[in-house]
């Protein structure tokens, strides 16, 4: 079992349930990974459910104010550290009808390592391409997968180490529960 404050980039473990972005603050936005898919919670709102059914192609994330700031995409510090503090959003095509859609989330207080966030990105492609998303809503699962993607060098980062990296955190996390 992972305990909670446990994290990878914008992904943490909250009172049982992962999310991505900070959902210990009340007036924040953020997106939760539910059994039946990803649920946007926002302050004064009723929130969203987007079904795993539903999400084409792969998940992006970029980094902003504004979901349209797609320059925003990959700012970092010399440090290797997300460089804004302004939220972010996640990107995906989905199906029926078939548009464009954006999920917002607000940022944790904490810095976000560029490998984390890029490596969480990276697992969220490839689950899409092999047809798993539905793995995000076992928190076990995730939590094995964040474990194993978690705490790695944060230097030459390539998208080809990226996606063996994702791959490989498929296997150790497992099949998941049915």
């Amino acid at each position: 079992m992972v305990e909670d404050r446990t994290f990878l980039g914008p992904l943490e473990l909250t009172g049982g349930r992962w999310g991505v972005g900070d959902a210990t603050r009340p007036d924040a936005h953020w997106v939760e990974f539910r059994p039946d898919g990803l649920y946007q919670h926002e302050p004064d709102a009723e929130g969203q459910l987007i079904p795993w059914c539903r999400i084409m192609n792969g998940i992006w994330i970029t980094w902003g104010k504004h979901s349209w700031n797609t320059n925003s995409r990959g700012l970092y510090t010399l440090r290797g550290m997300v460089a804004t503090r302004n939220g972010g959003w996640m990107h995906m095509t989905l199906r029926h009808p078939y548009e464009d859609h954006q999920l917002r989330f607000d940022q944790h207080t904490r810095p976000y390592r560029a490998v984390d966030a890029l490596r969480l990105e990276f697992l969220l492609r490839q689950l899409t391409t092999e047809g798993k998303l539905h793995l995000l809503g076992d928190p076990e699962w995730v939590g094995r997968a964040a474990a194993y993607l978690a705490g790695g060098k944060n230097r030459w980062i390539t998208s080809r180490a990226l996606r063996q990296v994702a791959v490989e955190a498929l296997a150790a996390a497992g099949p998941g529960s049915p």
